[in-house]
């Protein structure tokens, strides 16, 4: 979930800037001392350019996609209602556009030390798209990558080195053989049992190896007031998130995965958190080219994200739901609101 703004006032500056690692007495790292700087031109921001079916382990029976529609959106079928968004080739685009959005901030796929010449399994949990997969394939063309996803809405057509299974995290886990790495990202709101999560998938792992999270804390905030408790992109994230919470899905692992990490038993885990802008008004390259892939996929996902939760669990109407959003959108395309929200990379080792 992400959302947008825009320029502001010459001369407005946020006195921080991206990632963090939480050694730090600030928490900010990496781009310590430079500054978060509200852009006043924005004519020159971006450029344009910013296995096959048979390797599914699971078999692909109707129970698993014969997909529901509601609110004209298709929604997962295996394990219906485990999770909220929808899984059709909006929601696919919009994760695309995610992807983007995360490694541009981050400058890549990764952030662990993982040895390239040591690494022969990894799995991708909750792979979505299984973009993160079949990008990670290149790199590694030496290991088997397995992703897995409540849903088979991945490509058919991956590297040979790719599979993709339709399974359900948070189930006992069945794999004949351990992995190198274990990788896990975008599972704000939608996992019922961290603690137990990170048990599983230190189980899972070698000795030496790796597990990398990436995830969100979906508050969104400014840091000079332009986003206050008035504004419809306020009330729809606080909702939204209140919603997700009420089930028992944390809208706001990010800053928690480091104390589960060393709770479940990881060595040397690292944390690092970045600032994900909503919209392309900061004047850092890096941080407004990320900030306006993820204004472009909060704007393609403003329904998907919202309309079950509204809908089945806040017993809004759907004709309501499209009001308050009309009016998210207004406060999407205002250049002075300067929102944004926090993504955590934490990564750390099994014993030897």
């Amino acid at each position: 979930m992400a959302a947008v703004a825009g320029s502001a006032a010459a001369g407005s500056r946020l006195e921080t800037a991206a990632p963090v690692d939480s050694s730090s007495k600030r928490g900010w790292t990496e781009h310590e001392t430079e500054t978060i700087e509200v852009d006043e031109d924005l004519a020159s921001e971006l450029d344009d350019e910013s296995g096959d079916a048979s390797s599914y382990a699971t078999s692909l029976a109707s129970s698993v996609v014969d997909y529901p529609f509601e609110h004209g959106r298709r929604y997962h079928a295996y394990r219906a209602g485990r999770y909220s968004r929808p899984n059709d080739e909006l929601e696919m685009y919009r994760l695309q556009l995610m992807h983007n959005a995360v490694t541009t901030l981050i400058h890549g796929l990764y952030v662990a030390p993982v040895d390239k010449n040591k690494t022969r399994r990894i799995l991708d949990i909750g792979t979505g798209s299984g973009i993160w997969a079949v990008s990670i394939a290149d790199d590694f063309p030496d290991a088997k990558i397995i992703g897995n996803d409540l849903s088979a809405t991945q490509a058919e057509f991956v590297p040979p080195n790719v599979r993709f299974e339709v399974d359900d995290v948070e189930d006992p886990w069945v794999y004949p053989a351990k992995f190198d790495w274990i990788f896990c990202r975008y599972m704000a709101a939608s996992i019922y049992d961290w603690p137990k999560l990170m048990g599983q998938i230190l189980e899972n792992l070698n000795p030496g190896g790796y597990a990398e999270f990436q995830d969100f804390n979906l508050t969104y905030y400014s840091e000079d007031g332009s986003l206050t408790p008035t504004h419809a992109l306020r009330e729809w994230i606080e909702t939204l998130t209140g919603a997700a919470d009420s089930l028992g899905r944390d809208s706001n692992p990010g800053s928690k995965l480091e104390g589960w990490a060393r709770a479940a038993g990881f060595k040397d885990v690292t944390h690092r958190r970045y600032r994900m802008p909503i919209g392309t008004w900061a004047r850092d390259r890096t941080l407004k080219e990320a900030g306006a892939w993820n204004m472009l996929q909060v704007l393609n996902g403003l329904e998907g994200l919202s309309m079950r939760l509204y809908t089945a669990v806040l017993g809004w109407t759907e004709e309501e739901v499209w009001v308050l959003l009309e009016r998210v959108k207004r406060d999407l395309a205002d250049p002075g609101v300067h929102a944004l929200f926090e993504l955590h990379v934490v990564y750390g080792q099994k014993p030897e």
